[in-house]
């Protein structure tokens, strides 16, 4: 958009608004629309919607142009716009969102009554004796007391499988259980007082919700480091 539709298309909301004064919030480093190669200046929606903020604040909330720069900054780095709470709203940090990668606590101690032989497993997750033997010696598939396994196992030979193919072993793979046996260790030590005393009821077993607040933090924890890398 010229700056000559900027104006027309602000002017209903912002009648005292004028081209000079969009080029003095420009030259206040406010809004920075591109440039064409013969200096004429193209504003994009986002600059209009800046645009639109930055006259509210002044207009309804009487805003100086260094709150309104540190607002505008708030909200380049991902904060939440204010609401209409008066002058004192500012951009505030966003509640995180429910990360759909993290089960819930519910699926976590769900009991499932899937029982596969050796075979099974192996035929569903396409692995080999060896490949299954590996990664039963490394710990990462465990049979139960009958000898066979269950919904987790299932889905730990399917990655296991999956990364094989990139050249990922099972005694790479040995930390996962180790990591995960600490942390089922953790919660069970954090989760044993909250839960109800025999014969007591009406108090419920925090086990699960403890494991989905561990896997989030861990699941944030690789997403941050892979940020940072």
């Amino acid at each position: 958009m010229t700056i000559g539709a900027v104006l027309d298309a602000l002017k209903p909301d912002f009648p005292d608004v004028s081209i000079s004064k969009i080029r003095f919030l420009e030259a206040e480093g406010l809004v920075t629309p591109e440039r064409t190669p013969s200096g004429y200046r193209h504003f994009s929606e986002d600059d209009v919607e800046r645009l639109r903020y930055i006259l509210s604040a002044q207009r309804d909330r009487f805003w100086p142009l260094k709150v309104i720069r540190e607002s505008l900054d708030a909200l380049d780095r991902g904060l939440t716009p204010p609401g209409d709470g008066g002058d004192a709203d500012r951009p505030q940090p966003p509640r995180p969102a429910a990360d759909p990668d993290v089960p819930t606590a519910a699926s976590l101690t769900r009991a499932t009554t899937l029982r596969l032989t050796r075979d099974e497993l192996a035929a569903s997750a396409g692995l080999d004796a060896t490949m299954l033997e590996a990664l039963e010696t490394f710990g990462l598939l465990r049979a139960d007391g009958s000898g066979h396994f269950g919904e987790a196992a299932l889905a730990i030979a399917h990655a296991a499988a999956s990364l094989a193919a990139y050249g990922i072993e099972p005694r790479h793979l040995r930390p996962f259980r180790t990591a995960a046996d600490r942390e089922i260790g953790l919660v069970q030590q954090v989760a044993r007082p909250h839960r109800g005393k025999p014969g007591q009821t009406g108090k419920a077993d925090p086990t699960g919700d403890i494991l989905r607040l561990c896997i989030s933090l861990h699941t944030a924890l690789v997403k941050d480091g892979l940020g940072q890398a």
